[in-house]
C-alpha cells in the first residue's frame, strides 16, 4: 500500500485560498480490439473524468512508535520479463489479472458517503545498521576552478494561451490503459527525457494498482517507481507507452527499490533524467518521511542512478548524492540538463517551498560530487570542505522542477509549481543561471484543484508546450498542452 497517507504532504497547495531474474519472454491473449492507440479511451469504457474533491474512501493513519535496526539499503528487483503486448491498447491482455469482479456494495457506498479506512502505520525510531555495506572505491577528488559567469538579461514573460487537456496517460481509461496493461491503476509525475533519438523515457513515482482508491496513491500492490517509453512524435494524441519494465505478466517494476520504512526509508521518487550515449541517468529523492505540513517532505540525501541496459536494470552510486544537513540543503529535489560539455543540475530542498539553485558538472564526471561547480552570484565555484551552497537563480516558492533547454530557440525553459500562486508556472532564460524571466501561469488550481507537477515533454517546440500533470484527488497523470507566444 502507498503511504502517503496524509494528502496534504503530498499535494495539497495553499495560498490562494483553494484546495489543492532473469529475462524470458510471455505472450499476451488475445481480444476483441475496439479503438486505436492514441484516439482516446475505448469505446466499451466510460470517457475519463476527474474525481470530486470529496473523495469517496477517506484512510486515517493510526501512527505508533517503533524502535527498530536500520535494515540497510534492500535488494533490488532484477526480475524482468518481456511481454508482446497487442497493438490495440483496447485489448486485454490479462484479463485474469485485471478484471477481477466486483465485491458487493459495503454500507457507505449503500449510503453515499465516504468509506473511512483506520490505517495503523508504525513510525520507526531506527538504531544504527550493525553491518552497513562495503562500498566499492570512490572516484578520485576533483578540485575544479573558479569561473566567473555572469547572468543575462532577463526574457520577457512567456506570453500563455490555449492550454488544454490533451489525454489522460494513465489509470483506468486512459489512452495507454495501464489498469490492464502494467497493473498501474494510480500514479504520478510523469517526468520525460530523450532516450534515444527516437525515444522519450517517463518516469512516475509512487505507483499503486489493485484496490486503488484516491486521494492519493491508496491501493495494494506498491511501487516506488517506474519507467515507461514512448516513439510518438503526433502529441496532440497523447503520450502513447509503446512499453513499460516489467518483472511479470502484466506487471510493471519498481526500479529504485526503497526501504518503504516510515521514518527511515519511506520511498524513493524520481526527479529528472537525461541520457549520455548509451548511459541512462536518473536523479532522485530518498525520502525519509512526508510531513504533516502542507507541501513538505524530509528527504535522507538527493542522489543519481544509472542503467546501463538502456532502463531495465539501474544502480544508486552510492557517492553521487547530496546529504540533507539539518533539513535544509538544497538538491535534494533535482533536475538534470545535459547541455554542450556540461550537465547542468537545477536544484531545490525537500518541499515546494524553496528556491532553485545551480549546479553544473562536466559530462564525464556526472556521479563525482566533487568535480560539480555551484553558481554563486558571479561565478562557478567548488564546494568547500563539503559544504554546498549556491545562490537562488529563482527565488522560493518552487517545487517539482522541470527545465529543458529548446535547441531551435536556443533558450531554457522551467517549469515548476508555484505554491504561491497556486499553479504551474514557466519562466524562460538565455542562460541556465538567469537572470531568468518572470513566471507566466500555465495552468491554476482553479481549473485544476490540487494539481502538480508541469514536466516538459523533450519534444516540445517553441511555440507548443506540452507538459505532465498530476492531481491528488486523482491521482494520475494528464499530458496538457500551453501555446507560448
Amino acid at each position: 500500500m502507498a503511504k502517503r497517507l496524509v494528502a496534504a504532504a503530498g499535494a495539497v497547495i495553499f495560498g490562494a485560498g483553494v484546495l489543492v531474474g532473469m529475462d524470458h519472454a510471455a505472450v499476451a491473449e488475445p481480444g476483441v480490439a475496439q479503438a486505436v492507440p492514441g484516439t482516446g479511451p475505448c469505446e466499451s469504457e466510460a470517457k475519463p473524468t476527474h474525481e470530486a474533491l470529496v473523495p469517496k474512501t477517506v484512510e486515517v493513519p493510526v501512527v505508533y512508535p517503533v524502535v527498530t535496526v536500520d535494515p540497510g539499503p534492500p535488494a533490488e528487483n532484477t526480475k524482468r520479463v518481456k511481454m508482446e503486448l497487442p497493438s490495440d491498447p483496447c485489448v486485454n491482455p490479462c484479463p485474469d489479472l485485471t478484471d477481477q469482479p466486483a465485491g458487493p456494495p459495503d454500507l457507505a457506498q449503500q449510503l453515499g458517503i465516504p468509506k473511512l479506512i483506520l490505517r495503523p502505520q508504525p513510525f520507526n525510531f531506527a538504531l544504527p545498521n550493525p553491518n552497513p555495506p562495503t562500498l566499492p572505491p570512490g572516484p578520485d577528488p576533483a578540485h575544479p576552478p573558479v569561473e566567473a559567469a555572469a547572468q543575462t538579461p532577463a526574457r520577457p514573460t512567456p506570453q500563455v494561451s490555449d492550454v488544454r487537456e490533451v489525454a489522460k496517460l494513465t489509470g483506468a481509461n486512459s489512452v495507454n490503459r495501464t489498469d490492464k496493461r502494467w497493473q498501474v491503476q494510480g500514479t504520478d509525475l510523469g517526468i520525460m527525457w530523450q532516450s534515444a533519438p527516437d525515444e522519450i523515457a517517463i518516469a512516475f513515482g509512487d505507483t499503486v494498482g489493485r484496490d486503488f482508491h484516491p486521494p492519493g496513491g491508496m491501493g495494494e500492490d506498491w511501487r516506488s517507481n517506474l519507467l515507461a517509453f514512448s516513439k510518438n512524435r503526433d502529441l496532440s494524441r497523447g503520450v502513447v507507452f509503446d512499453r513499460m519494465v516489467t518483472d511479470d505478466r502484466c506487471h510493471a517494476s519498481e526500479l529504485l527499490s526503497s526501504r518503504k520504512m516510515d521514518n527511515i526509508e519511506i520511498t524513493t521518487i524520481p526527479t529528472s533524467g537525461f541520457a549520455l550515449g548509451e548511459r541512462q541517468y536518473m536523479s532522485y529523492m530518498s525520502i525519509r518521511t512526508w510531513n504533516s505540513i502542507p507541501g513538505t517532505w524530509y528527504t535522507n540525501y538527493g542522489g543519481i542512478a544509472y542503467s546501463d541496459d538502456h532502463g531495465e536494470h539501474w544502480i544508486k552510486d552510492p557517492y553521487a548524492k547530496w546529504e540533507n544537513i539539518f533539513g535544509v540543503s538544497n538538491f535534494q529535489v533535482a533536475a538534470m540538463v545535459p547541455q554542450g560539455d556540461w550537465v547542468y543540475m537545477f536544484g531545490i530542498p525537500n518541499t515546494r517551498l524553496g528556491g532553485v539553485g545551480l549546479a553544473r558538472v562536466p559530462k564525464d564526471q556526472v556521479l563525482n560530487p566533487t568535480a560539480y561547480q555551484y553558481w554563486q552570484t558571479d561565478a562557478w565555484v567548488p564546494a568547500i570542505n563539503g559544504l554546498v551552497t549556491a545562490t537562488p537563480i529563482v527565488d522560493a516558492p518552487a517545487g517539482e522542477l522541470s527545465v529543458r533547454y529548446d535547441e531551435s530557440r536556443k533558450v531554457w525553459q522551467m517549469s515548476y509549481l508555484d505554491t504561491a500562486k497556486a499553479a504551474l508556472v514557466v519562466r524562460e532564460s538565455d542562460s541556465p543561471q538567469g537572470a531568468w524571466s518572470d513566471s507566466a501561469v500555465t495552468v491554476s488550481a482553479l481549473q485544476y484543484p490540487e494539481l502538480y507537477g508541469g514536466f516538459i515533454h523533450p519534444w516540445s517546440t517553441g511555440n507548443d508546450m506540452y507538459f505532465t500533470m498530476s492531481t491528488w484527488s486523482d491521482y494520475n497523470v494528464y499530458l496538457m498542452h500551453a501555446s507560448l507566444n
